[in-house]
């Protein structure tokens, strides 16, 4: 089942699924099975994997010259997502961005993804902080509505050069993001429904929110969307603070708001330790409410916070 489908198909109950990235370059996937293990026992209906592109950096070699070197990170999105299906039968969905890849890589990516049966996918545009002049002239989608014809004409049996072949059997099926603080570059909260309207219009089959803190955030722009005729599941993504740093980091990176009430909570820990607890505490609170709301689905990015994940689900479901 798509996980539109596995979402309708809880009994009404509100499911349960994270996000994972893939291990740093050299390092095991068996990192990447340890938290599945740790959260599995909580049901979840899908399991997300990030994809990162490429980076350009620079390097002094040992002659003493300094030259540009191509490097991926966290290389491995499609391997990981099918071990996952393979080793526990749960829906992966491996994430594809537009940015940084060209289309022709993102073809293959999709040729590779169909052949080992994933077939569920979350579309993005992808970070563009850290490309280079040379990678922001590739060849790649400039948004995520224009990957997202892409994979419509993948479905269709469409390259991206407009060559035909024939049509995959299990066509693919995905979700995008939204963003109840707005996205960073629209002009305003207008802007920011009509955008996503057009994305759910072209064929995402549910959408999942931006981290955020404050509920009242996404409730309101649940009413926006559904009063602009969007009726697609909209499933709230939270993330349990784990680190005294992330008060200033997680704003400026993923511009969240951080309401007054965490912040001032936040503000009286010495160590990552009580910011953990405060994390927890205040993650429960908003995931119980969400719940009382009658939400479709929680998300929760686990990244190096497993552990709390782990209290808040324990607690929850």
């Amino acid at each position: 089942m798509s996980v539109s489908e596995l979402i309708n198909s809880n009994a009404g109950k509100t499911a349960f699924s994270f996000e994972l990235l893939p291990p740093l370059k050299g390092n095991s996937i068996r990192h990447v099975f340890t938290t599945i293990d740790r959260l599995k026992e909580f049901d979840p209906k899908y399991i997300n994997i990030t994809t990162h592109h490429s980076e350009n950096i620079y390097k002094e070699g040992d002659d003493g010259v300094i030259r540009k070197i191509n490097i991926r990170k966290r290389p491995g999105t499609v391997a990981i997502a099918a071990a996952i299906q393979n080793k526990y039968g749960i829906t992966a969905v491996p994430h594809l961005i537009a940015k940084g890849f060209t289309k022709e890589e993102t073809e293959y990516a999709l040729i590779d993804l169909s052949f080992l049966g994933v077939t569920d996918l979350l579309l993005l545009r992808g970070d563009t902080n850290k490309l280079d002049i040379e990678q922001r002239k590739m060849d790649s989608h400039e948004h995520a509505t224009d990957l997202q014809i892409q994979v419509n004409n993948f479905n269709k049996g469409i390259g991206y050069d407009g060559t035909r072949f024939e049509a995959p059997e299990n066509p693919f099926s995905y979700g995008m993001a939204c963003y109840p603080e707005k996205h960073e570059e629209s002009p305003n909260m207008e802007s920011e429904i009509y955008y996503t309207k057009m994305k759910v219009d072209n064929g995402a089959e549910y959408l999942v929110t931006q981290m955020f803190f404050d509920n009242r955030k996404y409730f309101d722009f649940v009413d926006k969307c559904r009063a602009a005729g969007i009726t697609v599941p909209i499933i709230p993504g939270v993330k349990p603070i784990h680190l005294m740093s992330q008060l200033t980091v997680l704003p400026k990176v993923f511009r969240s708001n951080i309401p007054e009430d965490l912040a001032r909570e936040l503000r009286k820990c010495t160590t990552d330790d009580e910011a953990k607890e405060v994390g927890v505490e205040w993650c429960i609170a908003q995931c119980k409410e969400l719940i009382r709301h009658g939400v479709p689905s929680i998300h929760f990015y686990s990244l190096m916070a497993t552990e709390s994940v782990y209290r808040v689900a324990k607690e929850i479901y």
